[in-house]
């Protein structure tokens, strides 16, 4: 198994435009991944996402937009140490690309940098596996996100 790029496909039944709110905005992250997200949606932007409660042992992880260029694009590095800027070898990459597909979007997701932060092979093995089974759970909720949002024609 090749430990360095994870990457899936999603159709989702809407537009470019909507799938590119639902993945860059942080009201609509929210909606379908961490329980919280501060951040701006534009490039170089720095903030956060929170898994649980904040206060409460959840996990906070540093959140860094690389790109957005709606209604194709979007991505951000993310689990860099708090304390310093994201780049390749200290945070993995996520990329979103959307493409228009009959009458919805192609969204595939692209995740990269896990060779790069120079872990030992367990360690490595564990966190790619960790992402597998996260984004294989998360990413099906995005259309079922979608579909709750009251769409006008």
């Amino acid at each position: 198994m090749e430990f360095g790029t994870l990457e899936r496909e999603i159709y989702i039944e809407a537009s470019p435009e909507i799938v590119f709110d639902v993945v860059s905005s942080p009201e609509h992250l929210k909606g379908w991944w961490p329980d919280d997200a501060r951040y701006e949606p534009t490039p170089g932007s720095a903030g956060e996402i929170v898994f649980g409660d904040r206060d409460a042992d959840g996990k906070v992880v540093p959140f860094t937009v690389v790109d957005a260029r709606p209604p194709r694009t979007f991505s951000f590095r993310w689990t860099h140490p708090s304390d310093q800027a994201a780049a390749e070898g200290n945070s993995l990459l996520v990329t979103f690309d959307l493409t228009p597909s009959g009458g919805g979007t192609l969204l595939r997701m692209t995740e990269t940098g896990f060779r790069e932060m120079g872990w030992e092979v367990a360690v490595l093995e564990e966190q790619y596996r960790d992402h597998v089974s996260g984004w294989d759970f998360y990413l099906p909720r995005i259309a079922s996100y979608v579909a709750t949002l009251r769409v006008r024609p």
